[in-house]
């Protein structure tokens, strides 16, 4: 599916944030300021003060382990709650999928609704893959947790899965009837495998985090808790690791290796919020 309006993109050179438009193989805004499309179809947006390391977010490794968990059917109960939630409408729908990974829910929510969808993560290798499963969709490398390279009011949906967010900037590019929808981990989330890594599973309680982080700005319209069971090989396990913690520590290696058919509870929580517009 095609979009029907360019995406609302904002120039992230500092003080700018004018609106980008499209001209061939690159994005330029009324300053002058130029952003190329690369040969497989992402656009970096990311500033050097954005970047937190040479080689920002995760690796190749991490994003192709994450897209087999995809695959084998663990984790797309969290994609098909969230297109479930998304109303049917008459006008094209304005979505941003922050930390979208190689662009999974993004690219469910166009085969369901009509979308102008922005894919955001931090990492090149996520968005060169997104870019090249799903080419209509707009697929933008930048930090999502700092700020947006949207325009402001211009976005209907935000979707975050297992990533960071910038809640005041939330705000800024999400218009007033919009949708935040996101999903963390839930207390009991991959338990028996990070007891077996790590000799304890610390329970961790994210979802109340995430609605006392937001209450200043959002309020809660709905919370749903989502659990299931698999049984797992050694390859499985191993990916979920890459994937979910971004590896085992080197002082883990021996256990991980080591990691042959374990049952586990794969759990998350989903916080539906929609703009406090009384505190705004």
């Amino acid at each position: 599916m095609h979009p029907t309006a360019p995406p609302p993109l904002a120039c992230t050179v500092r003080g700018c944030a004018r609106p980008l438009t499209r001209e061939e193989r690159r994005l330029i805004c009324a300053a002058g300021h130029t952003f190329d499309v690369a040969r497989s179809g992402y656009i970096s947006l990311l500033q050097p003060q954005d970047r937190r390391s040479p080689v920002p977010g995760d690796s190749k490794e991490a994003v192709a382990a994450r897209a087999r968990v995809l695959a084998a059917g663990i984790g797309g109960a969290v994609i098909d709650a969230i297109v479930a939630r998304v109303p049917v409408t008459g006008t094209t729908l304005v979505a941003a999928d922050l930390g979208c990974g190689s662009g999974e829910l993004l690219g469910a929510l166009a085969a369901a609704r009509d979308l102008c969808g922005v894919g955001i993560d931090l990492s090149t290798a996520a968005a060169e893959t997104a870019a090249r499963r799903y080419p209509s969709l707009t697929w933008i490398v930048a930090n999502a947790d700092r700020r947006l390279p949207l325009l402001d009011g211009s976005v209907h949906l935000i979707t975050s899965v297992n990533g960071r967010r910038n809640v005041n900037d939330c705000a800024r590019v999400l218009a007033s009837s919009g949708v935040l929808i996101v999903a963390v981990p839930a207390p009991d989330d991959l338990i028996e495998l990070r007891e077996r890594i790590q000799g304890e599973g610390t329970s961790r309680n994210r979802a109340d985090d995430v609605v006392s982080e937001h209450a200043a700005r959002f309020r809660l319209v709905e919370r749903v808790s989502l659990r299931s069971r698999h049984r797992l090989d050694g390859p499985a396990l191993r990916d979920l690791l890459r994937g979910t913690y971004r590896g085992a520590r080197t002082s883990e290696a021996a256990r991980v290796e080591a990691l042959d058919t374990l049952d586990v509870t794969v759990s998350s929580e989903l916080c539906v919020m929609q703009p406090d517009s009384v505190r705004k």
